[in-house]
């Protein structure tokens, strides 16, 4: 049978991925209550730590999609947005955590 070989990578991304998607999803009961802002200090914190993620794992392509939702639900300069593509976007952020969450396969240390 043998030693079973190292894994050459990680997804480090999966569980901030995850994580990120289910604080929007949850986020939606709040949209129009002040305790928003605790979703997005979540979701812009998220959203960057994937962006290193996907900076480890040279994948830039990615960052199109997590650098907007680290601008759009920045807690500390907010833009405000409101109806229906709010409610969108906070859907389509979701699958975005989701998909690079599960994409990104960062090299371990012994393969860089």
């Amino acid at each position: 049978m043998g030693t079973p070989a190292e894994p050459t990578y990680t997804r480090s991304a999966l569980a901030p991925g995850l994580l990120g998607a289910i604080a929007l999803l949850a986020g939606l009961a709040l949209l129009d209550v002040d305790s928003f802002v605790i979703i997005r200090y979540v979701v812009s914190i998220l959203a960057l730590i994937i962006c290193v993620f996907v900076i480890q794992a040279k994948s830039w392509w990615w960052l199109i999609g997590l650098v907007p939702i680290a601008v759009l639900w920045n807690p500390i300069v907010i833009i405000e947005l409101h109806g229906q593509g709010w409610v969108s976007a906070q859907f389509i952020a979701a699958l975005v955590f989701i998909i690079v969450g599960i994409r990104t396969k960062v090299p371990t240390a012994v393969h860089r």
